[in-house]
């Protein structure tokens, strides 16, 4: 369960019929024993944007090797950042509508991260402090757009090109040695563990907050792995993160 005020996302206890938010350093562990054999999935309701209240949505490209090589880039020396407007998100069990007329959209499944407090300037050693907790996302590409653009603002920034679960788990180091998987059409399209990353999650936070100030409820997607393809009316994605928690969440496409 969720609620929102402007202090950040909040999230109920059952056991210890208590609120936690991002405005701590840390969820305490307990939010997610709520849930039955520790998997947390939630319909969204119709304002999704109900479940975001922070000031904004930050990306990393070719965060994977494998996926850098997949479509032909380097892979970045750098976090290689972008974002993604809120009014892209749209909630689980929710469909993505396809826009018309921009070629092949794509599916791109990934963990985000949830700031849980103000951070500037944080240092790698610093980093997981400042995160609050870790939901599943889907990050839908105008692949053709991307590339006509050379800059990715519209192609990632349509209406519904956030599918984003409305529950978190706690964050912790843990995370790190977790597994994402990725289903279209109930076949496994993309399954690789966190720790392939290229820069870890305490590597983006501190990179990200040396440039820009990160306020509790910021989203911070982490990259996708190999396996990203073409999505068409009709299509079922869902996504998993697994590790200390399981996070699912489902959504159809539409024209």
């Amino acid at each position: 369960m969720y609620y929102r005020n402007q202090k950040g996302w909040h999230y109920f206890a059952a056991d210890i019929r208590d609120w936690r938010d991002t405005a701590s350093a840390r969820f305490d562990e307990r939010v997610t024993r709520h849930a039955k054999d520790g998997t947390l999935t939630e319909q969204c309701p119709t304002d999704a944007l109900s479940a975001f209240s922070g000031s904004k949505i930050i990306c990393v490209g070719r965060n994977y090797r494998k996926h850098a090589e997949e479509l032909g880039n380097d892979v970045p020396t750098r976090p290689l950042w972008f974002s993604k407007p809120p009014s892209a998100i749209v909630g689980g069990g929710q469909q993505v509508i396809l826009p018309k007329g921009y070629g092949r959209i794509d599916y791109e499944g990934e963990l985000a991260l949830i700031i849980g407090r103000q951070a500037r300037n944080v240092t790698v050693e610093q980093a997981g402090d400042y995160i609050g907790g870790v939901t599943a996302c889907f990050d839908m590409t105008a692949r053709e757009l991307q590339k006509s653009d050379g800059q990715w603002t519209r192609a990632k920034g349509f209406d519904t090109f956030l599918p984003l679960a409305c529950l978190v788990a706690p964050f912790s180091p843990e995370w790190s040695r977790g597994m994402l998987e990725v289903w279209k059409n109930n076949e496994l399209v993309q399954k690789d563990r966190f720790s392939s990353m290229v820069f870890g999650f305490a590597e983006l936070v501190a990179d990200l907050s040396a440039c820009m100030t990160l306020e509790p409820g910021d989203l911070i997607l982490t990259g996708t792995p190999e396996g990203v393809g073409p999505v068409a009316a009709g299509d079922r994605l869902k996504i998993t993160i697994s590790g200390p928690a399981i996070i699912s969440l489902s959504v159809t496409c539409a024209e």
